[in-house]
C-alpha cells in the first residue's frame, strides 16, 4: 500500500514506539518476513511483532480457514502485558466475523480507530475491546450494504460511492454496539 523504500521507516521507526498496531494479514507479512499460513503462524508473527515494541497487535484480517466456515473472517488479537513482578502475561483472542460481499474503502482506519478507543475503555480486556470493535464494524457493513443495495435498484450491484460507509447512520452502533460478534479467548 506504500513504496517499497518505506517498509523499513514503518519496521524500524514506527513500530517499536506504537502502542498497538492493526496489520491485516499481508501487512503483517511484510512487516515480519514471515509468511502466515496456519493460526500457530499467526501467533508467532504476533509474538514477532510484539518484541518489536506494541504491546497489543491485533491481525484485522487473514485467509486462514474458519473453524465456523468459508463465509467468515478471522482476526486474532494479542494483548502482551508486564505485570509489576516482571513478569509477562500475554491474552490471546480469535474473532469470526461474517463475511460482507462488498468492497468497501475505511474499513481498516474505521477498525483502528475503534480499537484505540475500546482498547482506551477496557485496557485490560482485549477480548471485549474486540468484540465491540468488531459488533460495531458488522452493524456499519451492514447498514452500508442495505443503504447501498437501496440506492442501486433491484439487481444493480452498488458502486463505491453507493458503499461509502455510512458512518453519521451509525453513531449510535458505533457509540454503544449490540455486541453480535463473539471472541474466543485462546
Amino acid at each position: 500500500y506504500v513504496p517499497k523504500d518505506l517498509l523499513p521507516v514503518y519496521r524500524d521507526k514506527v513500530v517499536p514506539v506504537a502502542d498497538i498496531i492493526t496489520p491485516n494479514q499481508f501487512e503483517a507479512e511484510l512487516l515480519t518476513g514471515r509468511k502466515i499460513y496456519t493460526e500457530k503462524e499467526a501467533l508467532e508473527v504476533m509474538d514477532m511483532l510484539h518484541a518489536m515494541g506494541p504491546e497489543t497487535v491485533v491481525i484485522t484480517s487473514s485467509d486462514l480457514q474458519a473453524p465456523l466456515g468459508n463465509d467468515y473472517l478471522i482476526a486474532l488479537g494479542s494483548h502482551r502485558k508486564t505485570k509489576a513482578d516482571g513478569t509477562k502475561m500475554t491474552q490471546r483472542i480469535r474473532v469470526e466475523s461474517p463475511k460482507v460481499d462488498a468492497v468497501f474503502v475505511g474499513t481498516g482506519d474505521l477498525f483502528a480507530a475503534m480499537l484505540l478507543a475500546w482498547t482506551h475503555k477496557h485496557p485490560n480486556n482485549l477480548k471485549v475491546a474486540c468484540e465491540k470493535t468488531v459488533s460495531a464494524m458488522q452493524h456499519v457493513l451492514q447498514r452500508t450494504i442495505k443503504s447501498a443495495k437501496a440506492q442501486a435498484g433491484e439487481g444493480n450491484k452498488p458502486n463505491s460511492a453507493q458503499l461509502e460507509l455510512r458512518m453519521v447512520q451509525s453513531k449510535k452502533d458505533i457509540e454503544n454496539p449490540e455486541i453480535i460478534v463473539k471472541a474466543t479467548v485462546l
